[in-house]
């Protein structure tokens, strides 16, 4: 049985690099079924029409992230209070694996079940990462949190595009048969394999930290609580709200990016693959240079430099009428997404205590979800109302420019005082290790 982590001693290099490596691992679930294969195949067998399937499409992302708004600060909270964060990362990985294989043994026209299936997978998927990510202010050494988040989501988007060469290997070949769309669906396989391997480094290696306070469970009481500690933890209250809406924007890019391509440009399998390695190559770039220049310049900036580029690479998808066009806009968005996310999640790190991050980045899972079915669904929507994809792709500009706004009112410097005076309180609390 793996130890509690000291706090105040310092992780090793193993510990830094298997928390990394998780990211390797779960890329192939949001790069193969979310984005790019099983929601290109979903959009277009599932409806009568393309736009249907997408519009569908959308209540599958939508559904579950609501889900996971209400669920993921209960989860935080119960981890923090019992030490059990561990134990609940390797439950709800090996669930969604065991998710991720049922998908590929759902055939059309079953949309209502697979809608299931997804959403069941998804919000498991969704909750593991908010634990995943609330290992990072453990184990980052101070100054470093930018580069370790960027290191990781690099290593992240090396293994999507890895992955998505194992997919076109296993069926642009045409060794699987096209019959009820089996080699979409197989790709569930290859993506339940992928994680489940590796993640074994997290699994085994990452530690858990001592509660923050005694108690287990899960309550509203306990929510109620986390809500007046917020208090304590201004500046990540208003990195949250800005990013309820910036976020919102990068669901719906990471949800439709196949969908458009396909009903757009009519790319096919073997194009949806290479254009999602074309993505993961210039994203991963992307995020070891920005993870230097969170370092070096801040947190805020730099999700501030992303959400501009992340707005223009909006306006040449939706203004595109060649497919040449298409693939600059998908290099812009791959440079600045992964940074966006990355720098996302290391300001928060650096915004908060370690012995209660579980339960802060429950909440931060909140912000990435709480209102995230408002971009699938207002893209989705618009598709089916007005039969226009373009229509539906203008939408995210709101999205951006709206958290660029609120990101304006983030004061790093303070935000990283107040969690260097919550780290000293809770050291000083009896019984603390």
């Amino acid at each position: 049985m793996t130890q509690p982590a000291l706090v105040g001693v310092p992780a090793s290099s193993r510990e830094r690099w298997s928390w990394a490596f998780y990211d390797f691992a779960n890329s192939a679930f949001t790069t193969l079924v979310v984005t790019f294969i099983y929601s290109a195949w979903f959009a277009a067998t599932m409806a009568e029409t393309k736009a249907a399937g997408a519009a569908l499409w959308s209540w599958g992302v939508g559904g579950s992230a609501v889900a996971v708004a209400l669920i993921a600060p209960f989860v935080g909270s119960a981890a923090d209070r019992s030490a059990t964060r561990r134990r609940w990362f390797r439950r709800l990985t090996l669930f969604t694996v065991a998710g991720t294989v049922l998908l590929a043994f759902i055939p059309a026209p079953r949309a209502l079940l697979a809608l299931v299936a997804f959403g069941a997978t998804n919000v498991a998927y969704e909750l593991a990462l908010a634990l995943y990510n609330s290992f990072l202010p453990g184990l980052s050494r101070e100054g470093h949190e930018g580069r370790l988040s960027a290191n990781a989501w690099a290593l992240g988007y090396v293994g999507g595009i890895l992955c998505l060469l194992a997919g076109l290997g296993l069926i642009g070949t045409g060794w699987l048969p096209e019959r009820g769309g089996l080699s979409y669906r197989a790709t569930n396989l290859l993506v339940a394999a992928w994680y489940l391997l590796f993640s074994v480094p997290a699994l085994i290696w990452l530690r858990e930290l001592p509660p923050a306070a005694p108690g287990t469970g899960l309550s509203i009481a306990r929510l109620r609580t986390a809500a007046r500690r917020l208090t304590r933890y201004r500046q990540a209250v208003r990195l949250l709200i800005a990013r309820l809406v910036y976020n919102d924007g990068l669901v719906a890019i990471f949800g439709f990016g196949g969908i458009y391509a396909d009903a757009v440009f009519g790319f096919s399998l073997t194009e949806l693959l290479w254009f999602g390695i074309w993505i993961n190559v210039f994203a991963g770039i992307g995020a070891v240079l920005f993870g230097h220049l969170d370092d070096w310049i801040g947190g805020k900036p730099t999700v501030m430099i992303t959400l501009v580029g992340l707005a223009t690479a909006t306006i040449v998808a939706m203004a595109a009428t060649r497919r040449w066009q298409l693939w600059v806009a998908a290099v812009l968005i791959g440079v600045m997404a992964g940074p966006n996310q990355s720098a996302s999640r290391s300001l928060m790190a650096r915004f908060v205590a370690p012995v209660e991050s579980a339960e802060m980045f429950g909440l931060y899972a909140v912000s990435g979800k709480m209102t995230s079915f408002a971009g699938p669904l207002l893209v989705g929507q618009l598709t089916g109302w007005t039969g226009s994809h373009r229509v539906g792709v203008a939408s995210l500009l709101v999205f951006f420019v709206l958290g660029a706004l609120l990101l304006l009112r983030v004061d790093e410097r303070e935000g990283v005082r107040d969690a260097a005076r919550e780290r000293a309180r809770l050291a000083a609390l009896p019984g603390a290790t």
